[in-house]
């Protein structure tokens, strides 16, 4: 890949710093919030841009508040790894000054600080660990065979939505005791969700759902994750029925960024024939082949910290309450971190990504997520599938995640 040039004359608004000064000869920022630009766009040349001219921001209010934009990768690992000053509780996504605070800020795991997100970590990370990973591998293997049987009895199918959405779906389904006849349907309206890009707990039938299973599991407790947040405490409370209910949520909300690397995988692999070979002729690449799926994809476009103190970065002052947003992607092809960034390989080693953040937000299902892709990309290259490109694909259009929402492929069984 090339990154192109940007214009430094345009009609667009410039840079500004934080005094609201325009800076001279810079591109259109705030572009960073236009959904066009990751859907039709290429939002890598802006992030360069940042990260040589202006790598800590100021990005005035619209109907956004105004946040401070963090582009390198150094800059990023130290907020992601200093939770006292950069707070989760608020909220980890941009979202409308209008729609007012997150309503999962200090409920869920995502959305806490120390000490209530270690012990809410503590409670879930028993069903993420290495141990529970292995065990769940035969459930994974077969889940991948099923819906690549299904897949492949299609003339033509959609890897996005038939493969990668619905694996990384039964997979957290099967985790938090969603019987498995009620798949198909929490799928679907997860899948609604995300095409709408709304909040699960917007979908009035995923909340139902979740409601009906709680009630059901304070009954009958069964051995999955739903049982263990109704009856496990944190702090020595019990959780309220809210609150695993967007726990729930925050969980199988992850699962969009799961399914985005699992099809960004797949499509860089298809669209780099030389390094698939490479791949099928040395299965021990295999481990790093996925790490720089990961680093390539970086599914999740931003993650918002709160300051709560004030803090200096690279001679800016970051202010108590200021929002600082950091743009994982553009940290995932900082060229003081990667050599030849922008080039797709599965060798690179070391690989610094942190497309699954760092430190206590560390992502809890790191282990699944590989485990997941080892398993897929295995039963692809073991030759029982053959795949191919089958027409355009779309990428997603939203400054949350990034990715292929749509990938067309011939995929047939051998």
């Amino acid at each position: 890949m090339t990154i192109s040039t940007i214009p430094a004359t345009t009609t667009e608004p410039a840079g500004t710093d934080a005094s609201g000064r325009a800076i001279a000869g810079t591109p259109p920022l705030s572009q960073l919030t236009d959904s066009d630009l990751y859907a039709t766009g290429d939002p890598h040349p802006l992030w360069a841009w940042m990260r040589a001219e202006a790598p800590v921001h100021w990005q005035p209010a619209t109907e956004l508040p105004g946040f401070w934009s963090l582009t390198r990768h150094a800059d990023i690992r130290a907020v992601y790894q200093d939770s006292a000053t950069f707070s989760s509780a608020q909220g980890v996504l941009l979202r409308p000054a209008a729609a007012g605070p997150d309503p999962g800020g200090n409920l869920t795991l995502a959305l806490t600080d120390a000490p209530r997100h270690k012990q809410l970590r503590t409670l879930m990370a028993g069903w993420f660990n290495t141990r529970a990973v292995r065990a769940l591998e035969g459930y994974v293997r077969a889940s991948v065979r099923g819906v690549l049987d299904r897949a492949a009895e299609q003339d033509t199918c959609d890897f996005a939505t038939d493969v990668a959405g619905r694996l990384s779906l039964m997979t957290i389904a099967h985790i938090l005791g969603v019987p498995e006849a009620d798949h198909d349907k929490l799928y679907r309206w997860t899948d609604e969700a995300f095409a709408a890009h709304s909040s699960l707990v917007s979908h009035p039938d995923i909340v139902d759902y979740f409601m009906d299973l709680l009630y059901r599991r304070m009954e009958e407790p069964t051995d999955d994750l739903v049982s263990a947040l109704l009856h496990g405490t944190v702090g020595g409370d019990l959780l309220t029925e809210i609150e695993v209910v967007l726990n729930c949520e925050n969980l199988i909300g992850a699962t969009e960024n799961g399914r985005l690397a699992l099809i960004g995988g797949a499509q860089a692999l298809l669209e780099h024939p030389q390094q698939w070979q490479r791949l099928a002729q040395d299965r021990a690449l295999l481990p790093s082949a996925i790490e720089e799926i990961m680093r390539w994809t970086s599914s999740a476009t931003h993650s918002v910290r709160t300051a709560t103190r004030p803090y200096e970065l690279r001679g800016q002052r970051i202010a108590p309450g200021d929002k600082v947003v950091l743009w994982l992607p553009s940290a995932n092809r900082d060229e003081d971190v990667f050599t030849d960034p922008y080039e797709f390989d599965i060798t690179r080693t070391p690989n610094r990504h942190i497309a699954l953040a760092v430190g206590e937000h560390f992502c809890i299902g790191a282990t699944l997520a590989r485990a997941q892709m080892r398993v897929l990309f295995s039963e692809l290259l073991d030759g029982a599938y053959a795949i191919e490109l089958d027409g355009p694909v779309r990428r997603v259009s939203s400054i949350a995640v990034n990715g292929t929402e749509s990938l067309p492929v011939r995929l047939r069984a051998r």
